[in-house]
């Protein structure tokens, strides 16, 4: 899913439609990301998410039951508690993977061939030499980050538990399933929508700056108000077909897993 996610940041820190190395589509991208990068081209920033994500989503589904348990102390109707504790989840896994989201949005903006841009390690030790540990260096953009995974958790947890508890069990396994997977699949769709505008910004504030030198997107909402001035309410949707593309079937795929697992353990230790 990686190459996905390398075309939406570059379309989310892309401002000029009439700049000519601009990408008119996700076709176009595909192929002007090849033709000038190659094939590594797409995998630039791949290390970073692979580093974090096994700790992010154990972090995710983790702190999700945990906050459920603790809002079973509060008389709170069923459908705010998932939303809540996914929020609560969220804001726990932006955390803990802002630091990374920096490096990669860094690697994933660089448009020299792979061989030419600098290791992880090598750009990681840069913005901490050069800006420190911080908000203005390696948890820039933390703000954001806390917006797009709290939103997209709320909305993804949210959505998927209570809309799967108002459809009735399936007794076939396949059916099953697929109504699972269906559930799941429009729940990280549905996600992807409400909270990319924080995407955009989060990438805006991580990625290269207009002018060098010069800082222009701080801070999220004035990120975002600075889009919308700018270059249009369209704007904060930037990069949307991507990231439904990877989150819509990666965030089905994810809740199955954890739902199946979860029973097996239940089952059998």
């Amino acid at each position: 899913m990686h190459p996905l996610d390398v075309v939406k940041t570059r379309f989310q820190i892309q401002r000029c439609a009439t700049d000519p190395n601009s990408y008119k589509s996700l076709v176009d991208s595909f192929q002007m990301i090849f033709q000038t990068e190659g094939l590594f081209g797409f995998y630039k920033g791949i290390l970073p998410p692979i580093l974090a994500e096994t700790p992010k989503r154990a972090v995710k589904f983790f702190t999700f039951e945990q906050y459920k348990k603790l809002l079973g102390y509060v008389s709170l109707s069923p459908a705010l508690t998932f939303a809540i504790a996914g929020l609560g989840s969220g804001l726990t896994e932006a955390v803990v993977v802002n630091p990374f989201e920096v490096v990669k949005v860094g690697l994933q903006a660089n448009r020299n061939t792979f061989a030419e841009q600098p290791s992880t390690m090598g750009y990681a030790r840069q913005i901490i030499k050069k800006e420190g540990w911080g908000l203005q260096g390696l948890n820039k953009g933390l703000t954001a980050t806390l917006g797009r995974h709290g939103v997209f958790n709320m909305v993804y947890f949210g959505f998927y538990y209570n809309v799967k508890n108002m459809i009735p069990v399936n007794k076939d396994p396949t059916l099953e399933f697929l109504r699972k997977f269906g559930i799941g699949l429009l729940s990280g769709t549905i996600a992807s929508v409400i909270n990319i505008p924080f995407d955009v910004a989060k990438s805006r504030i991580q990625g290269p700056q207009p002018v060098p030198g010069e800082i222009k997107y701080r801070t999220c909402f004035k990120t975002m108000a600075t889009v919308y001035q700018e270059e249009g309410i369209l704007a904060l949707y930037k990069g949307l077909l991507p990231k439904i593309m990877r989150l819509g079937p990666g965030g089905a795929v994810m809740l199955l897993v954890y739902e199946y697992t979860y029973s097996w353990l239940q089952e059998n230790w």
